[in-house]
């Protein structure tokens, strides 16, 4: 593995998680889904997903956590990427093709319509056969920090989504 920066998550919860995830790299700098103890990260388990993607390419979440209902707006397990996330499918599969591409952590964070900020992180893993096609997925819903820019109430603000992937 090449000495390339690693992202290293938004929030307390994704450092963790991504430094368990890198202590678990093997010779090649991959992790194995089965080396990962969903017991060291017992309390995040409820942002937690992961997808996995056939020979076609088609992504389904395997599992996800009761938290993203709340950011998905429905149960994700069983079901394909699209069916979760319609229109938006496309933009989030990008941060899962990235992971899997580079063979490590991407993140970043997008600003929602009621202000709050959706941190995610995706961490590639590889299935029994050593290739790389499931993604640990963290997302988590946060209160925006205050910045001294920012706007008074009453003013005008806008919105948008900014991806930060390192």
């Amino acid at each position: 593995m090449t000495k390339a920066k690693v992202f290293k998550g938004v929030t307390d919860s994704q450092q963790k998680l991504i430094e368990y995830w890198c202590g678990l790299r093997d010779s090649r700098g991959s992790v194995r889904r089965d080396s990962m103890d969903p017991g060291q990260f017992r309390s995040m388990l409820a942002s937690i997903s992961i997808v996995e993607f056939d020979q076609a390419g088609n992504g389904r979440f395997r599992i996800a956590g009761s938290r993203l209902r709340e950011i998905f707006g429905m149960e994700a397990r069983g079901r394909q990427i699209e069916e979760v996330l319609g229109e938006h499918g496309e933009a989030y599969c990008l941060g899962l093709a990235a992971a899997l591409e580079r063979g490590a952590p991407v993140g970043g964070v997008i600003e929602q319509e009621d202000g709050r900020l959706h941190a995610w992180v995706r961490l590639p893993l590889a299935g029994p056969d050593g290739y790389l096609s499931q993604v640990l997925c963290h997302d988590e819903l946060v209160r925006p920090r205050a910045r001294k820019d920012a706007p008074q109430a009453g003013q005008d603000r806008m919105t948008g989504g900014q991806g930060i992937a390192a």
